[in-house]
């Protein structure tokens, strides 16, 4: 609506997704209001001329507005260099561009991997992807990159048929390009339970 309001075509916006907040929850079922958000942000960038700083990173469980405002900073400041000026960086985190259920396993490309996907913070595993079978009950899943990409599996979830990342109100989620800058949650889903 600006856009026509302004007469300016395209003119270039871009957005913070929501950050993690609220106490953690080792459910991977549990309903979150925050991730619907996210998913609707995430959505907007089908919009031309648009980016999204992801924040899943830097919130705080008890502050809503958390105080990492540089790195938010830097990541609208990068999308903008993109986007309004075409510069030729990576603007966003990796982003799902693909999902292929590979018998007991899921495989996730992504877009805006830049110099490649990478795991940061404590350890090497990989953490934040749950995945369902027929019942729709999701299990946390052993994910590791491979490529531009994730391979994901749960020995729960003999045939998996839904993936989420990151699919929480504070999640325990690690993955980003080697940029710094993290990956979008998502998920493969649009079940009505919302689970």
């Amino acid at each position: 609506d600006w856009r026509k309001r302004w007469s300016q075509g395209n003119f270039p916006f871009a957005w913070v997704q929501l950050p993690n907040f609220k106490a953690r929850s080792p459910d991977p079922n549990a309903l979150s209001s925050w991730a619907l958000v996210r998913e609707s942000l995430l959505l907007g960038l089908k919009e031309p001329a648009t980016a999204m700083a992801v924040a899943i990173d830097i919130g705080e469980a008890g502050n809503i507005h958390p105080k990492n405002k540089q790195d938010i900073g830097d990541r609208l400041a990068q999308a903008g260099l993109r986007i309004a000026y075409n510069r030729d960086l990576v603007a966003m985190g990796p982003l799902m561009r693909s999902i292929t259920f590979e018998n007991d396993r899921v495989r996730v490309q992504f877009d805006h991997v830049g110099g490649g996907l990478i795991v940061r913070g404590q350890g090497r595993e990989v953490r934040g992807f749950v995945v369902a079978g027929p019942d729709r009950r999701f299990h946390r899943a052993e994910a590791r990159i491979e490529g531009r990409g994730i391979v994901a599996r749960s020995k729960e979830v003999p045939d998996p048929i839904a993936i989420r990342y990151a699919w929480a109100d504070n999640p325990d989620c690690n993955l980003f390009n080697k940029e710094g800058i993290p990956a979008s949650p998502f998920r493969s889903d649009g079940w009505a339970s919302e689970r």
